[in-house]
């Protein structure tokens, strides 16, 4: 067993697969996710886990070298983001940009907007 880190084993595969640029999602439990993108889904019920309880632990494991918001993404889910350059686009940017992530990791967060696309980067 592992000793600490990301313990799910759907979710720490991908990690591992990730490379530099590569991108995947944090979500809220009602992002539309395009059919075959493939999902951790982690939800529970309605607000577990939470999102910010799930980003950080993916800050822990993954170098990030940039994000993407939504314009509407609120502040208390802006705050929790990496100190990396941030690009905002509209909502429905986002939702399109979609099609072009390794994966998305749905959480059973409810907050509206509740959404980032993170950018992989490398530790050297």
């Amino acid at each position: 067993m592992r000793r600490s880190g990301i313990l799910n084993p759907q979710l720490a595969a991908r990690i591992n697969r990730l490379g530099h640029t590569d991108t995947f999602v944090v979500a809220d439990c009602g992002l539309p996710i395009p059919a075959g993108i493939p999902v951790v889904d982690l939800s529970l019920v309605f607000g577990v886990p939470r999102f910010a309880e799930v980003l950080d632990a993916l800050l822990d494991e993954v170098v990030i070298e940039g994000v993407t918001i939504a314009a509407e993404t609120p502040t208390e889910v802006r705050d929790l983001l990496p100190a990396v350059p941030v690009t905002e686009v509209s909502h429905e940017e986002l939702k399109a940009l979609l099609a072009d992530v390794s994966f998305v990791v749905r959480t059973g967060e409810t907050t509206p907007y509740a959404n980032v696309i993170l950018r992989s980067g490398v530790p050297f």
